[in-house]
């Protein structure tokens, strides 16, 4: 089950938890992806603000770094040699790992963004254990 998400992040997001390590760990394909397919993102509360998780959405933090410096610091220290990993649900691509570099790249003017799409048969895979 999962933890005690928000509604919108249940609404959104994967019905399971997924191991990061695990999808690291797969053999898959980096592509190429306009931005515009994953900047939906931005409008969900994903990040945290302090220790409070899930109620900082990555636009507050791009329009608002001043004011979120530890997460926009975070997001500009995020390495870009790594493709973003992302798995279609729900009707849209939805990042399992990567949403800083994609914040970065935003902020840099980047149309692009490597991805590596996971299919939806790997899910057992990397199930959180």
């Amino acid at each position: 089950m999962l933890k005690n998400l928000p509604d919108i992040i249940q609404k959104v997001g994967f019905d399971f938890e997924w191991d990061n390590k695990k999808v690291w760990q797969l053999d898959v394909p980096m592509t190429k992806m306009d931005i515009k397919e994953l900047i939906w993102h931005f409008e969900i509360p994903f990040c945290r603000n302090q220790d409070d998780k899930y109620s900082l959405t990555p636009s507050e933090i791009i329009k608002n770094p001043e004011m979120h410096k530890i997460e926009y610091e975070r997001t500009m220290k995020a390495d870009m040699q790594h493709p973003l990993d992302i798995m279609e649900n729900k009707g849209r691509w939805l990042i399992l790992d990567g949403l800083h570099r994609l914040m970065k790249a935003y902020v840099q003017g980047q149309k692009e963004v490597g991805v590596r799409v996971i299919p939806r048969d790997k899910i057992s895979e990397i199930l959180r254990t």
